[in-house]
């Protein structure tokens, strides 16, 4: 009886034992597979996360690289304009000055202008002058320019024109300009191009 009991034992201590193990041994294999699948997972997750950089990276590289060169090339654009601007006005500038503050020179275009107004009718005009130019040109004007044009002149005198004149309809509401400023302006336009050529090729 008791070799009975003894082995009874022994059965269910081996069944109980392999049991056991049987079940350990599952459960290390599920959590191996977990464990795989996790490092697997987070392998998956770092490699998305270093080519979302990589990509990011090179994104901003290429960005960067097209500002520069854009910056660069509007750089270059700017300095090539300005020295266009400066060769055309060391050109220009002091002729335009010694002829527009003429008195002699002013008178010829003032003339030529004002014919140009009163081509169709007589038309009274307004015209506007240096103030350092006075003493010459008043009597001019006075005199000489309202009998050729056939029609009133009226002429003021500013310290704001330099040289050169403004020229317009006495109630017409607009005038033409011949200062430095727009004779410069305008000589400028025509010599720009050939300058750039000239420069840059």
């Amino acid at each position: 009886m008791q070799n009975k009991l003894q082995e009874l034992t022994d059965k269910l201590y081996k069944d109980g034992l392999s049991k056991g193990k049987q079940e350990g041994e599952e459960i290390l294999a599920k959590a191996k597979v977990q464990a795989e699948e996790i490092v697997a997972k987070a392998q998956a997750d770092a490699a998305a996360i270093i080519a979302a950089a990589n990509k990011e990276a090179e994104d901003l590289k290429t960005k960067v690289q097209g500002d520069l060169k854009m910056a660069a090339s509007q750089s270059v654009a700017a300095t090539k304009k300005d020295i266009e601007t400066l060769v055309v006005a060391k050109m220009t500038e002091a002729d335009v000055k010694k002829a527009l503050t003429s008195a002699e020179f002013v008178k010829e275009v003032v003339l030529a202008v004002a014919k140009g107004f009163n081509a169709e009718e007589p038309v009274d005009l307004e015209v506007v002058l240096p103030e350092a130019l006075k003493a010459d040109l008043e009597p001019f004007v006075k005199n000489e320019l309202a009998k050729v044009l056939n029609a009133g002149v009226q002429a003021s005198f500013t310290k704001k024109v330099a040289g050169g004149f403004t020229i317009g309809p006495k109630d017409g509401g607009y005038f033409i300009s011949f200062t430095e400023e727009t004779f410069n302006a305008l000589i400028s336009e025509y010599l720009r191009p050939a300058t750039k050529k000239i420069l840059f090729g």
